[in-house]
Formats: C-alpha cells, sequence, structure tokens
C-alpha cells in the first residue's frame, strides 16, 4: 500500500478529532461518495467495516480503524454529479521498513455521479 502523508491538510486535521464510533460502518467507499453528493455540505464520513478492513489492518499491524472521508471539491452542472475527494487513513500503521507506526493516508479525486457512473460533462456548475 503507498501511502501519502497529508497531516498539513487542515480539512484532514479537522477531522481527526473525530472518533471512529461516530462513523458508519461501510464494507467499501461507494455509499460514502453517494452520501457526500446528497449532503448539503458535500461531506460524508465512514469507517471501513469487514474482511477489506481486517485484511489491510492486519497486513500493516495496525491499531487503529481505518477512516474514510469525501468531500465535494465542485459540483458539475449534470445533476447528481461532482469531484469528490476520498481519503481513507488509518492511525499506527507499521510499514515495512519503518522504525514505529505512525499515521498513513491515501487520498485521490473520482468523478462520481449517484447512479455511480462518471458524468457526462466535466462543466463545472456556477
Amino acid at each position: 500500500m503507498n501511502a501519502v502523508a497529508l497531516a498539513s491538510a487542515p480539512w484532514l486535521l479537522a477531522l481527526a478529532g473525530i472518533d471512529a464510533s461516530e462513523r458508519a460502518p461501510v464494507p467499501d467507499a461507494r455509499p460514502l461518495l453517494v452520501a457526500a453528493l446528497r449532503a448539503p455540505d458535500g461531506r460524508a464520513t465512514g469507517v471501513l467495516s469487514g474482511a477489506l478492513a481486517d485484511g489491510i489492518s492486519q497486513r500493516f499491524q495496525a491499531s487503529g480503524p481505518i477512516l474514510i472521508d469525501v468531500t465535494t471539491v465542485h459540483r458539475y452542472v449534470q445533476p447528481g454529479c461532482a469531484r469528490l475527494n476520498v481519503a481513507f487513513w488509518q492511525d499506527g500503521v507499521l510499514l515495512p521498513g519503518a522504525g514505529a507506526p505512525q499515521r498513513q493516508t491515501i487520498d485521490f479525486g473520482i468523478n462520481y455521479c449517484l447512479d455511480g457512473s462518471p458524468p457526462r460533462s466535466l462543466e463545472i456548475e456556477r
């Protein structure tokens, strides 16, 4: 798992104080993508659960839950479509060759619509 540390991102630092028990368990990020598209503030948070979460945590001897934060970068003119930022992060991850466990974050952008498809146009809503 290649990880990019984003601890300097202000939104990530703000979300770091959120307890995993306050987050909905999800088997993957898709329910959160839809929730962010529907949310007035364009945000959704969850905690990865199930076999995938267990396998990742075991592989990296991680002590914390895998948290997912989805934020809307901008909405497109096509209804129900937006550019989303998705961040997966976990505390206590021990990467091969690392001296101590630390927080690891992977984040990526995705163009996504409520029906699961990409938008037909990337024209931004004004």
